[in-house]
Order: structure tokens, then C-alpha cells, then sequence
């Protein structure tokens, strides 16, 4: 972060900080562009023959000053108005131009010096170094130099042009309280104050309005940027998502494939009805497991993560309400699979949030796909509760079987490894790993509800099939081993 910037406190500083930007006092106004400098040329000469319009219309009219040339007039204003063609290519350069041409053309020319276009002339000048001056430092010497023009001309007038001397004939004479030149030189100092200090205060408007658009325009880059990287995060996690999803997919189904497929190879000779049925079973697994890896990898085709229905759309992902289906599936002669339910209080289940219900689901997934791979284990008891007080309610899923590690069999460590990803996202806690007492190894995951979840727990979603208690638990499946 960068230090903060000090107030301004002296007179100096206060008109520095006006002029210019306190938090960026570096910044440069980029310059015109080559569009700009052309309207700048067509501009500056259209003013030249507009002036010199006018220049003849006030001669005609009268309003001149005896004894002068009629070509000085035109000479000043012409020479008075051609370096506006790079105002904003060298804004300061034509500033000090234009401030010299002030001063020497008031002698050439009085009686035009004194003319609304000559004065609009160094406005023009006056505003594009302020609007458009790139070393702001240089801008200051050039206000110096803009005092030093505006007293010159205010003593060129009162000495040399014979119009204001002509203005204070009058058959009555002053009326005023102060004396009449001094009068005279305050009303013209005041007039020539309002007018410059007003080219001043819009030219440091343009200015602000130009670094106020680049900062706008970072700023919106700036977010794009943030944009286009919380997006490509998006993606990234969605596919980290996705890859986990089809590793717990793919395990699981084909963890059935193999072992059913050992038991048909088996008893293939002896009990060609249990070699069908396991032939079965691994049909069905196989048609699973395809639908099921479609459905992932069609969103990583589509363009959009709208989850749709119909063939070949992306089907609903699973929750606590398909435990059954999933515990049923993993049933197999010598292994026995038993899910319980335990509600703290009734619908609790139903009320699970589809987030917290598929990370439940996947861990009991990954527990059981885990035993059939990697275990000599007969039985496993699957259980889900919930429970906690009132702003701080959970719901668990706790897999315990009775078997060892099988011999020769090891596993890549990415499905427990999931686990701990989607407990670590939902702000929940683990335990992984062998009981202590009794043989066996148990998986129990917690994940909060309400907090983690980003408010009350949501309903479940429509159409799912009703998720009931199916008692309590026998003693040995509560044992906290």
C-alpha cells in the first residue's frame, strides 16, 4: 500500500494540489491524438478568417483608433491566433508564444488588442497549457509568465493606446469615489482576473476529466482482469470438482466390475446361476459407470454448466436420498453392507443441503469402493447422522468395517485424498484410519449445516425418493473405536 499523502498546508501547496493530482503528481495527460491535431490546424485557421471577418465588420462600423495602420489589425490578429494550431501538440511552447505575441502585438496593434477575438485567442492558449501541459512543474513558470503578459498589457493600454484616454472625456467628469485612472486600472485588472483565472479553473477541469478517465479506464481493466481470473479459477475448480467426481465414479463401479467379475470366473463351472447373476451385476456397473462418465465429462463439452434434462443431458447429482441404492449395490456374498440412520430430529435428513448430501454421498462411496479393493473385511456398517444445537447443527457419515489391509493391494491415495478436499471446502472434520481396539478400519466425516452451507438448511430437492430412519443403531455400530 502507498504511504498516505500529506495535506497540503501553505498557500503553495494548496494552489500546487489544486492545479495538479496530490495522490499522483507523475501523471502525464497523454497526448492528442493525430485526429486532434488535425482539428486543431482546421480549427485554428477557420478562427484566423472568422476573426478577420470581424476585424473588417468593427473597422466599418467605426470603431478603430485614428492614426493606425489598418494592416496592423490584421497582422495581429492573424499572428495572435496561428499558433493555436499546436495548442494541444506544445501546450506550454504555444502558452509562452502566445504570451509574448500578447504583449508585443498590444503595441503593434491597440486598437485590436483591445477586441473580444484577440483576448478569446489567448483564452484558447491559456486553457489548452493548462488542460493539456504534461510537466506540471513548467506549468507554473508559464502562470508566471501569464501575470507578467496580463501587467504588460494592462501598462501598454494606459500608456500607449490613446482609447482609454479618449474614454475618460466626459462633459461631467468622474463621479466615482476613487481617482479615475486608478478606477480605471482596477476595472480592467478585475476584468482580465475573472477572464483568465476562468481559462485557469477549465483547462484544470479538462484536465481532472482526463485523469479521471484513464483512472476509470484501469480501473475497468482492472476488474476485467479480476474477472477473467476468478473465471478462469472457476473453471479450474470446476474441473478439480469434476476430476474427483469421476475418480470416485470410475473407482467405485469398477471395483464391482472386478470383484464380481473374480467371483463369476470362479464359480462359472460349479453354480452357473450365482456366475449369471454376478454377470449381472457387472452389466449393470458397466452401464452405470459409462452414464455416469458422460454426464461429467458433458459438462466439460458444453459451454454452459446448466444442469438439463433428457437424453444425454446432465443428470442430478447424487444425495443422501440414493445411500440405499449405493449400500444395496455393494452387497456380495461374503460381505455384508448395512446402512442406519440417526436423526437428532425429525427431517433432519430431508433437510440436508444438496452440497453437503453430495459430499456425504461421495465419501461413503469412496469408503465402501475402499473395503471391496483393499480389504478382507465381511461386513461394514454404514451410518449417517445428524445432530449439534440450535447455529451450529452437522451431519455425519461414519463407514466401519472389520477387515485388514489385503495383501498386495495398495491404493494411489487420491480418493481419500478427496475426502479431505471436500471436508477442508464445507469446513468440517475427518477421521481416516485403523480402530484402535478392534480390527477393522473407519471412516467418519462431519460436515456442518446452516454456517458452512451459507444459511438455513436447504430442503431437499424435488422428485428425490424419501430418505427415513431405519432405527437405531445395535451397540457395536455406535462404539467410537
Amino acid at each position: 500500500m502507498a504511504p498516505p499523502v500529506p495535506a497540503p498546508t501553505g498557500l503553495p501547496d494548496r494552489l500546487n494540489a489544486w492545479l495538479n493530482d496530490p495522490e499522483d503528481p507523475l501523471w502525464e495527460r497523454p497526448g492528442p491524438t493525430a485526429r486532434q491535431r488535425r482539428y486543431d490546424v482546421v480549427g485554428a485557421l477557420a478562427f484566423v478568417a472568422a476573426a478577420l471577418v470581424m476585424t473588417v465588420l468593427a473597422k466599418s462600423m467605426g470603431i478603430r483608433l485614428d492614426g493606425e495602420a489598418d494592416w496592423r489589425g490584421y497582422v495581429a490578429i492573424a499572428l495572435m491566433i496561428v499558433p493555436l494550431a499546436a495548442r494541444r501538440r506544445l501546450p506550454l511552447t504555444v502558452l509562452v508564444v502566445s504570451s509574448a505575441a500578447f504583449v508585443a502585438l498590444s503595441y503593434l496593434s491597440p486598437e485590436v488588442s483591445s477586441q473580444v477575438v484577440f483576448q478569446v485567442a489567448y483564452f484558447a492558449a491559456l486553457y489548452a497549457a493548462v488542460a493539456w501541459a504534461p510537466d506540471r512543474r513548467l506549468l507554473w513558470i508559464a502562470m508566471g509568465l501569464v501575470l507578467l503578459a496580463m501587467a504588460l498589457w494592462i501598462v501598454i493600454n494606459f500608456t500607449v493606446s490613446a482609447g482609454y484616454a479618449e474614454m475618460f472625456k466626459s462633459d461631467d467628469g468622474p463621479t466615482g469615489p476613487l481617482p479615475q485612472t486608478l478606477a480605471a486600472v482596477l476595472y480592467t485588472a478585475g476584468i482580465n482576473l475573472v477572464y483568465f483565472g476562468g481559462a485557469i479553473a477549465v483547462g484544470r477541469s479538462s484536465w481532472r476529466a482526463a485523469l479521471q478517465r484513464e483512472r476509470l479506464a484501469a480501473q475497468a481493466e482492472h476488474i476485467r482482469q479480476q474477472g477473467s481470473e476468478l473465471a478462469r479459477r472457476a473453471v479450474v475448480d470446476e474441473r478439480l470438482r469434476i476430476a474427483r467426481e469421476l475418480h470416485d465414479v470410475v473407482a467405485h463401479h469398477v471395483s464391482v466390475i472386478g470383484v464380481q467379475a473374480g467371483a463369476a470366473r470362479k464359480v462359472l463351472t460349479r453354480s452357473p446361476d450365482a456366475a449369471a447373476e454376478a454377470l449381472r451385476t457387472i452389466e449393470d456397473a458397466s452401464r452405470t459407470a459409462v452414464g455416469e462418465m458422460r454426464s461429467l465429462l458433458g459438462v466439460l463439452r458444453s459451454e454452459t454448466d446448466t444442469v438439463r434434462g433428457g437424453d444425454g443431458g446432465r443428470a442430478p447429482e447424487p444425495g443422501l436420498a440414493e445411500l440405499r441404492e449405493l449400500v444395496a449395490s455393494q452387497r456380495r456374498p461374503g460381505l455384508d453392507v448395512e446402512l442406519a440412520l440417526v436423526e437428532q430430529r425429525p427431517g433432519d435428513l430431508e433437510a440436508v443441503a444438496g452440497p453437503v448430501g453430495l459430499s456425504l454421498y461421495r465419501t461413503a462411496q469412496e469408503s465402501l469402493a475402499n473395503v471391496v479393493r483393499h480389504s478382507t473385511a465381511t461386513r461394514v456398517q454404514v451410518t449417517l447422522r445428524t445432530g449439534g444445537a440450535d447455529g451450529a447443527r452437522w451431519a455425519e457419515v461414519e463407514a466401519v468395517d472389520n477387515g485388514q489391509g489385503r495383501p498386495g493391494s495398495h491404493g494411489s491415495g487420491y480418493g481419500l485424498r478427496g475426502i479431505r478436499e471436500r471436508v477442508h471446502l464445507h469446513g468440517g472434520e475427518a477421521e481416516i484410519g485403523p480402530r484402535a481396539q478392534t480390527a477393522g478400519w473407519r471412516v467418519r466425516v462431519r460436515l456442518p449445516l446452516g454456517r458452512a452451507t451459507g444459511g438455513p438448511i436447504a430442503p431437499a430437492p424435488a422428485g428425490r425418493p424419501s430418505l427415513q430412519p431405519a432405527g437405531e443403531l445395535p451397540h457395536a455400530a455406535q462404539r467410537r473405536s
